[in-house]
């Protein structure tokens, strides 16, 4: 298939729409990837992406120096480790960011999943999966998505051992 097919479709009003899981139960990659290529816009799909993010146990300070403030508590939350964040999101902000999502370049399937709660370390936060026409449309949007989410969706609160 040729790149102004695939134009075409999305020319033609045949935009991806975006899958938002609700269960409490983590996904099963091998399962939305069976799906994904079972989807009606598949055949003009060339590279499936996906990002797990999970608790760690490093302070995001550490790792994240740029979104640090300084403070005082900050300082003495560096030398803990982290043993769990409170995760919460906005559910309309996200529909409508997967929803764009599906209108960018290349782009022909969106999913996603977040989790809620007191998360502990090692358990994921979120999983998203893009499947685009080539390979730096899926990276692109991947990275772009994420970062949406992580900027202007979620609300994170690490906890600490006492």
């Amino acid at each position: 298939m040729t790149d102004t097919l695939a134009e075409n479709q999305k020319d033609q009003n045949l935009l991806p729409i975006p899958i938002l899981e609700s269960s409490s139960a983590e996904p099963n990659m091998h399962l939305w990837l069976t799906e994904a290529k079972k989807d009606s816009l598949a055949p003009f799909v060339g590279m499936y992406l996906t990002h797990n993010g999970v608790v760690r146990a490093t302070p995001k300070r550490i790792v994240r120096p740029e979104s640090s403030t300084n403070n005082a508590s900050e300082v003495e939350e560096e030398s803990r480790k982290v043993v769990a964040v409170d995760f919460t999101y906005d559910k309309q902000k996200l529909a409508q960011a997967l929803q764009e999502a599906c209108a960018w370049e290349g782009v022909y399937y969106v999913r996603a999943w977040l989790n809620e709660g007191t998360v502990p370390v090692g358990d994921s936060l979120m999983y998203i999966l893009i499947g685009a026409d080539i390979r730096p449309h899926a990276v692109d949007a991947l990275t772009k998505l994420v970062e949406t989410i992580k900027t202007k969706i979620v609300t994170e609160t690490e906890l600490y051992h006492l």
